[in-house]
């Protein structure tokens, strides 16, 4: 490696991929695949730009398991049942196949994206 660099040639990185898990399943994905929820004065919110302050947590989207109530009270607490109900209306029903979802959450089954799981670019933390 250090001979290619001093013949001129560029050595391309793919640069770092920031991880999160999520809180329901505990799966590691690349941080844009997860939904992002705040925990805010009102309660539980759904952050879909991932920017908003406060204490957050991520949630697979395309994992219709990881929106159950008796999961999300692992780590939601009593806001977990009007949480379940904001995730199941917001990503559509039972599928995950949410259309205002970007191509990045949009993975389609939920085992895509996962570390060792095809379509996982191997950037690592």
């Amino acid at each position: 490696m250090r001979a290619l660099r001093k013949a001129g040639a560029k050595v391309k990185s793919k640069g770092h991929v920031p991880v999160r898990m999520c809180a329901s399943c505990r799966r590691r994905r690349p941080k844009r695949e997860l939904l992002r929820v705040v925990r805010t004065a009102a309660g539980w919110e759904l952050d879909p730009s991932g920017k908003r302050p406060g204490r957050g947590a991520y949630v697979c989207p395309d994992n219709p398991a990881c929106w159950q109530e008796k999961k999300l009270r692992r780590w939601a607490g009593a806001g977990a049942p009007a949480l379940a109900a904001a995730l199941t209306a917001y990503l559509g029903g039972e599928n995950g196949e949410g259309t205002h979802l970007s191509a990045g959450q949009r993975t389609g089954n939920g085992k895509q994206g996962a570390i060792r799981a095809p379509g996982y670019d191997g950037g690592g933390v």
